[in-house]
């Protein structure tokens, strides 16, 4: 990963964030040495979230009856 300086950031910000797009590399900002921020390429979500498990879970057994286990909340 490349670092840069936040005040060299502020100055070149537009050109970098081309860069980090066109390059896919990510870029480390840092204030007085020490990491402060991460620039890296967008990346989109592919697929709706709720369809991430499709086709790889299958569901055996009735999983709306009732449990046969005893137990007391208050323990």
């Amino acid at each position: 990963m490349d670092t840069i300086k936040a005040s060299d950031f502020k100055a070149r910000c537009l050109a970098l964030m081309d860069e980090v797009a066109r390059s896919g590399k990510t870029l480390v900002v840092t204030k007085n040495g020490k990491p402060v921020a991460e620039l890296h390429p967008h990346r989109a979500v592919s697929g709706s979230p709720l369809g991430a498990w499709a086709g790889q879970v299958s569901i055996t057994g009735d999983i709306l009856a009732p449990i046969k286990a005893d137990w007391d909340a208050l323990q």
